[in-house]
């Protein structure tokens, strides 16, 4: 079966002497893997598509009961360069792809999670990350993935607790004391979820949180 999806690219791994596989998460069919062949070659025309955070309609072929897709072309719509021209961004960045890799089955669709990742990308591409991009992302991410708790929890406001949850990433420039302090206590809040649902902790995690 040949098609073409919209996709982001998570993670990648060099297999064999020039293949890669890449973990992408797709607009149509969730999060999936594409094998490259040959894309380590100096020759090749497809290795930007399997780069973390690219963006792009992604021709796939994959036979009958396979687990494993075969990437053949495809329009990149962005390698977010402006993410790439900053280390701050790019490791938010490789988070979000990881966090989105960690926390989603495979080939189960879900276009909210598609598209919250999309739009992260597209701010940090033309904005400087906040103190709470992280946040913001990471619980919104919870919650379409089913981890999202019910209700604020430690004392936090309702209403900061919404912002976070919905308000578009560049609002949430929070200054004051009180929301200074909330925001401390919803970083607690990811630092006790990451340290029960991932055992082996977050490869990306060190790189965000180092001062």
């Amino acid at each position: 079966m040949n098609f073409t999806d919209s996709a982001v690219v998570l993670i990648k791994r060099d297999i064999r002497e020039s293949d890669r596989i890449v973990s992408v998460y797709t607009r149509n069919r969730g999060r999936m893997n594409i094998r490259f062949p040959g894309v380590n070659k100096h020759s090749s025309r497809l290795k930007a598509f399997t780069e973390p955070f690219v963006w792009a309609d992604m021709r796939i072929y994959i036979r009958q009961g396979a687990a494993v897709g075969c990437g053949t072309g495809g329009k990149i719509q962005s390698v977010f360069p402006g993410i790439r021209a900053d280390a701050r961004k790019t490791q938010l960045a490789l988070h979000f792809c990881e966090l989105m890799f960690r926390l989603t089955p495979e080939l189960q669709a879900n276009e909210d999670k598609f598209t919250l990742l999309l739009h992260a990308l597209r701010f940090l591409n033309n904005n400087s990350p906040l103190p709470s991009t992280r946040a913001a992302f990471t619980f919104r991410l919870m919650q379409t993935a089913g981890f999202g708790l019910s209700e604020p929890v430690l004392g936090i406001s309702g209403e900061f607790w919404d912002k976070l949850h919905h308000s578009a990433f560049e609002t949430l420039a929070f200054a004051s004391p009180l929301e200074k302090e909330e925001l401390a206590k919803s970083e607690y809040v990811l630092t006790r979820f990451f340290s029960r649902t991932f055992a082996q902790g977050l490869k990306t995690l060190p790189s965000i949180t180092a001062p």
